[in-house]
């Protein structure tokens, strides 16, 4: 059998972040729940039961751990659009999404935040 897509993801991530544009939310961190789903390229799957054969679940939790660490954000695009760039290294990488909210910010809502989708083509 053919494999079509090779999909990984990511899903509701947790991870504090200075992030926003009101005096409120200067010098404060904010709980951000980020989820990705990566289209890797076929050859990515390859078929082994070893972990250096794919991508690391690892290598994204930390890298966008190290992003927030010591880095203000003004806007949550500038921030998708850097986990996007990160990502965009990983050459077996051929597509996905980088959705980015903040679960806090209103009573009424259980979050805002946006949604970047990206490929190679």
């Amino acid at each position: 059998m053919k494999i079509d897509r090779f999909t990984l993801f990511l899903d509701g991530f947790e991870i504090e972040a200075e992030i926003g544009i009101h005096d409120f939310e200067r010098g404060r961190r904010q709980r951000m729940r980020i989820d990705i789903a990566l289209t890797l390229t076929p050859d990515s799957l390859a078929g082994t039961d070893e972990l250096d054969d794919t991508l690391d679940y690892d290598f994204l939790r930390e890298e966008i751990a190290a992003l927030v660490a010591h880095r203000r954000f003004n806007l949550q695009e500038t921030l998708a659009r850097e986990i996007v760039a990160l990502i965009a290294r990983r050459t077996d990488v051929e597509a996905g999404t980088v959705r980015v909210c903040k679960p806090d910010v209103y009573p009424d809502a259980e979050a805002i935040g946006c949604e970047l989708a990206f490929s190679r083509r």
